[in-house]
């Protein structure tokens, strides 16, 4: 798994979705999946190893209606945000979408920085919801609530505000590590008063908790001037499942 936020685009527009899905991956921070039809999305989402934080669908596809198929995502238990891309952006037609369980509606055209910044709006508000889910070695991550839960030993473990912060961000980034000051930056913000030490610090109080043994850590690991998840193969096949 990489840092790329994987998202789901639906439209049969192959123009449309074409430059899209080239425009949403330009900068590195989107891996896009593309999808002509509902029963192509169904395929996608039914991947054994299926993972998107968020799916852009057309409302008008030639097999169906987008606000019908968000409808059922709901349904059958799909809480990552939803955005609908309607060529009519009536009232009436907005409410429905809306009903349906859409997060957000863009009306066609529309602008790529506006649909980027309401995508972005929608995924800080769901990773902060507490419908948000990470699986992280044999832990339910809950950042919302700060809680980790080891189910085969009925475990939970609080965590602090930044302990989560960081356990989540270093999820973001897997496997790729992350740079003690960047870790810092983003945890801390650019406080100059907050020094690589009071990271390590945390790191060091966040591995008692979470590692079977703590003075050699598997799974918050030190590489290349920073931290990284471990997560086996197996493991991030599940994240993927869980945030589907």
């Amino acid at each position: 798994m990489s840092g790329e936020r994987p998202i789901l685009l639906v439209d049969d527009d192959r123009a449309l979705r074409e430059t899209l899905a080239e425009q949403l991956t330009v900068d590195g921070a989107f891996a896009v999946t593309e999808a002509a039809s509902l029963a192509e999305a169904q395929v996608r989402l039914a991947e054994e190893d299926a993972r998107f934080d968020a799916v852009i669908l057309d409302v008008s596809l030639p097999d169906g209606d987008g606000r019908d198929f968000c409808a059922k995502l709901r349904k059958n238990g799909v809480k990552v945000p939803v955005i609908m891309l309607t060529a009519a952006d009536d009232e009436a037609d907005v409410v429905r979408g809306l009903e349906a369980g859409a997060n957000d509606y863009v009306a066609k055209p529309f602008r790529l920085a506006e649909l980027l910044a309401r995508l972005r709006v929608q995924l800080r508000v769901f990773e902060n919801s507490e419908d948000a889910v990470f699986m992280i070695g044999p832990y339910t991550f809950r950042p919302a609530v700060k809680l980790l839960q080891e189910p085969a030993k009925n475990r939970r473990i609080r965590l602090t505000e930044k302990e989560a912060a960081i356990l989540k961000f270093l999820y973001r980034a897997n496997p790729k590590p992350v740079p003690r000051q960047i870790l810092l930056n983003e945890v801390w913000g650019y406080n100059a008063s907050v020094t690589t030490h009071t990271l390590e610090t945390h790191i060091y109080r966040l591995r008692q908790k979470i590692e079977t043994d703590p003075t050699r850590a598997t799974l918050l690991v030190t590489e290349g001037g920073g931290y990284r998840l471990d997560l086996p193969p197996d493991v991030e096949a599940t994240s993927r499942h869980e945030r589907k």
